[in-house]
């Protein structure tokens, strides 16, 4: 068994696009109109075939208030493995994304915490080696 779609819990789909694909850099894989949303996947850069990322309407009276309630306490909604995070800080502070958390060394990790404009909080994350 493996993972091949995870969700993020978006309020606008043309907006998530935007921000996911424009911004973020990640490669659209499904544009599938499903009546008053969109079956809508993207990719990491250079593996098409990888673990799809559905950016999905919180369209649920559940779903927002989860959402409202996680971003509220803080908390991001899912992890991003990035090489560099200082790189993408600057990339993404440049091109106006607002980070609640800037680069924090926390053990074996950096991490930064950025704000994806659709209802959540995103964990951008580089693995320290322990060689």
């Amino acid at each position: 068994m493996k993972i091949v779609v995870t969700s993020v819990l978006v309020d606008d789909q043309a907006k998530a696009l935007a921000f996911y694909r424009d911004v973020l850099g990640f490669e659209l894989k499904h544009d599938i109109p499903m009546g008053e949303h969109r079956w809508l996947t993207l990719t990491s850069p250079g593996d098409p075939d990888g673990v799809e990322l559905l950016l999905e309407p919180n369209a649920h009276g559940a779903a927002k208030t989860f959402q409202s309630a996680i971003k509220q306490d803080g908390i991001p909604c899912t992890f991003f493995g990035v090489e560099d995070v200082q790189a993408e800080y600057a990339r993404l502070s440049a091109a106006g994304v607002q980070f609640t958390r800037p680069p924090t060394v926390m053990g074996p990790v950096t991490l930064a915490v950025l704000d994806d404009t659709c209802g959540n909080l995103i964990q951008i994350v580089q693995h320290h080696s322990t060689a």
